[in-house]
Parts: C-alpha cells; structure tokens; sequence
C-alpha cells in the first residue's frame, strides 16, 4: 500500500517506526543519500526538495490516484489521518500533539542537525558554531525533559506521532554532545520507546543499508555541498 523511498537518518526512521507501528503494509525503496540517489529525476518527482524521506500512498482514502507527500512531519501527520492511529480528534488532544511535532520540524530536528555538522562532519572545527549548537541541543533536552516530568508521553498519556518524531533525534544523543543522565524524565521516556516492539523493528530494517560502501569524499560534497545549481543547474 505505502511505498516509503527511505534512508538511514533520524528523518527516515521515524517514518518506520510508524508503519511499524500501525501495522500498515510497506515496500522500502532505499535512497542512498551518500551516492546521490537523491538527485534521480524519478525522486525529485515526489520529493522536490531532494531530502528523504517521500512516500507513494497507491490507496488513499478517496480511492484516487496515488497520492505522494514529501517532508518527514508531513508524512506522519498524512499516515496518521489516514489511519485513526497515533493522533486524536479530541481538538486539544490533537493540539498537543501537533504542536510538539512542530517543535521538533523547527527546533530539535535542525538544530540537533547543525551540532552534528559542525561536531562531527565540517573539515574546520569552529568552537564557536560547535558550542551554539551542542548548548542549544542541551537546552531543547530540557525543554523536552521538563515536559516530560508529569506525563509519559509527550503530548500526554497516549503515544503519538509527537513521540515518534522526537525520538529518532535522541538516539544519537553522545554524538550531540549529551548524556541522558542529566535529564532523567528524558531517559525514562527515550528508554520506554526504545524498548517497544515496532521501535525495535523499525531499527532493524535500517541494518540491511548500513555498511554500504561509499567515497567518502564524494558522499560529503553530495551531502553538504549542494546551492542553487544543485536545484537548477544553469
């Protein structure tokens, strides 16, 4: 039913670790974002921001035609509409969710994303850029542990697609500079997801694309290299 054109990244689990969840039928077609396949004119059809993940929904709701959706948030919030699951129609219930979504699309998600740049990736260590990032990333694991203090989830008692986007940008947490220790509502939380049963499996369907072999240098100018020209070359 779905088609999910997938890559290892914390954007892409979370997309699995939906299927998974919902028990909704799904073909991976992978996208090796280090080689480039992103940039495929059959990709850019559905994801015209050359960035995974993109889904192609062969039965959606209205019978139509296949119907295709690009950018992370978006996807879940498509694949939870369509299945009543991981999200409420209470309106205040499906406030909270929706808003810690968007709280991850804008801040964890990207900020999480320059603190691995800059700490691990960029040829030139800039103490400067590596501690706005690394301490922006603590502050948001507060901001995430506080609201974690009084409730199990994060948009309250019930699992959801908020939780679902968060956690994949907490998995690589020692590379962000952070341990769990120092936010233990966090590490409660990040621990109760890691050990569910679609988590475990949405994680084990990364490991048939992890050892791929890839030019090293080529993949970072693909990755981290790309302008205007990359889009729309003159």
């Amino acid at each position: 039913m779905i088609e999910l054109y997938y890559w290892t990244t914390p954007n892409g689990h979370k997309i699995t670790m939906f299927l998974e969840e919902a028990e909704l039928p799904y073909t991976i077609i992978p996208v090796n974002i280090g080689a480039g396949d992103q940039f495929k004119p059959e990709f850019l059809k559905i994801a015209p921001n050359n960035r995974i993940p993109a889904i192609i929904d062969r039965e959606p709701a209205d019978s139509g035609e296949p119907i295709s959706v690009f950018e992370s948030g978006a996807i879940l919030l498509y694949l939870a509409e369509k299945t009543g699951k991981l999200i409420s129609n209470n309106i205040r219930d499906r406030v909270e969710v929706l808003q810690w979504l968007f709280w991850q699309m804008g801040g964890l998600g990207p900020m999480a994303g320059q603190n691995h740049h800059f700490s691990q990736y960029a040829p030139e260590k800039i103490p400067y850029a590596i501690n706005r990032y690394v301490n922006e990333t603590a502050r948001l694991y507060a901001v995430l542990n506080k609201r974690l203090s009084d409730r199990e989830f994060v948009a309250g008692n019930s699992y959801s697609i908020a939780d679902i986007a968060i956690y994949p940008w907490i998995v690589p947490y020692e590379r962000q500079g952070q341990k769990l220790e120092d936010f233990p509502h966090l590490k409660r939380w990040f621990e109760t997801i890691q050990a569910r049963p679609a988590t475990i499996r949405a994680y084990e369907k990364a490991e048939a694309f992890k050892n791929q072999t890839l030019d090293v240098e080529k993949s970072r100018s693909l990755l981290f290299n790309q302008s205007a020209q990359t889009v729309q070359p003159s």
